[in-house]
């Protein structure tokens, strides 16, 4: 088997035109191995609950991880329903910088009232009390950038 260059042109295109990784040709003393490496392309999305009021899909890239903590703190467990972020966004505890918050400490919720508004792609998503009560906790602050299943009150 005689292998030239228009020969080896040709085989280069075969595995270029149907998309092949490897392709081998081998005769009693010689051999030919053309490879191809392909660009891997990986895309996370973020899991998708959203409350029914809203219709967006959210796709961002994967957190940081942060170092473990060498002191442990002790803390006692928060009472109450936790109220969790349904995506991965920016908190907001107001409808606007100069207006009051939607809920504070010690304040009564009802199911269904806004608590919270969540940034995630410049679409403002409205969070929902999922229980009625008393909240006992708010766990983030205006403006952080907050994971989806993240705590951000509890409600008791």
């Amino acid at each position: 088997m005689k292998f030239d260059l228009e020969y080896l042109e040709k085989l280069a295109n075969i595995v270029y035109e149907n998309d092949l990784s490897e392709i081998t040709l081998e005769d009693d003393e010689k051999a030919v191995c053309f490879k191809r490496e392909k660009q891997q392309v990986v895309q996370a999305a973020a899991p998708m609950v959203m409350p029914a009021t809203v219709t967006s899909q959210v796709v961002a890239p994967a957190p940081a991880v942060k170092p473990a903590v060498a002191e442990a703190k002790v803390e006692s467990a928060p009472k109450g329903t936790p109220i969790t972020a349904p995506m991965v966004g920016t908190f907001y505890a107001a409808p606007s910088p100069e207006a009051a918050p939607f809920v504070k400490v010690g304040d009564n919720v009802s199911v269904g009232q806004v608590v919270c508004i969540i940034e995630a792609m410049k679409l403002m998503n409205e969070i929902e009390a999922e229980v009625s009560g008393k909240i006992t906790e708010i766990c983030v602050k205006n403006g952080d950038a907050i994971e989806f299943g993240q705590v951000l009150m509890y409600v008791e």
